[in-house]
């Protein structure tokens, strides 16, 4: 099973954008941003295994080794330009992803991390060793999941187990201050946020030795990009320089 997902490949366009979903997301997460991207962005989102149509996958269980399988597989797709946007979880293994990139020679054009603390200063909240209630307790805090859905047995059986070993691997993600990250990063953040505020954003500045880390505040929660994904997709497109338009 591939590990990205494609809604249109576009052989003509000039840059190359990889997604990377928040802990129990997928790639549907970013369903719709390929058109708004325009033609001269072909969009690669990850799917994480073990959930979705990867479900038969067993799952990855520690972040540098998920990093790793990711920038594999991403050099087939490295002859164009590249950038990478990740949120929450994502744009820590995102970050983990750029570092590996640019250690072997393919550094991404620019990273964005949305929703997530920087890499040194992950804090000390454990979502993942909490029981099931508490686990769509914490869902519907961050409002990712509908927790009404989580309602239904059957699918807590089905989602839980991936969602508690994305939580494991991003709690228990240590961060090596080497190899430094020579790549711009661009910070984002809903200004509602319970799990990050701009401040602790701007602590991103420390993880690139590309200049100061600009954050930009999106009015909204953890999931802001959301009902900003319009607005999200425009300073995403006017950073990388690309033309705006269908």
């Amino acid at each position: 099973m591939t590990w990205f997902r494609c809604v249109e490949t576009r052989p003509w366009a000039s840059m190359r954008l990889f997604c990377l979903p928040h802990a129990g997301g997928s790639a549907v997460f970013y369903r719709g941003w390929a058109r708004e991207l325009g033609p001269a962005v072909e969009m690669h989102t990850v799917q994480y295994p073990g959930r979705a149509d990867r479900m038969s996958d067993p799952f990855v269980t520690d972040a540098a080794q998920l990093a790793r399988l990711i920038a594999g597989a991403m050099a087939p797709l490295l002859d164009r330009p590249a950038a990478l946007f990740g949120h929450s979880m994502g744009a820590v293994l995102a970050y983990e992803v750029a570092r590996l990139l640019e250690e072997r020679g393919t550094p991404p054009a620019h990273l964005f991390v949305s929703g997530a603390r920087p890499p040194h200063d992950r804090g000390d909240e454990r979502i993942a060793d909490r029981d099931d209630d508490g686990l769509v307790a914490a869902l519907a805090d961050l409002g990712g999941t509908d927790a009404e859905v989580l309602e239904d047995e059957e699918l807590r059986e089905l989602v839980l187990p991936y969602v508690r070993n994305d939580f494991a691997l991003i709690e228990n993600y240590e961060h090596r201050p080497e190899p430094p990250l020579n790549v711009p990063v661009t910070a984002f953040v809903g200004d509602a946020d319970s799990h990050v505020d701009p401040a602790t954003a701007a602590g991103w500045s420390a993880a690139t030795g590309a200049g100061p880390v600009p954050v930009k505040v999106w009015e909204g929660g953890h999931f802001y990009l959301v009902e900003k994904r319009s607005e999200v997709i425009a300073e995403i497109l006017r950073t990388l320089e690309v033309p705006v338009g269908p």
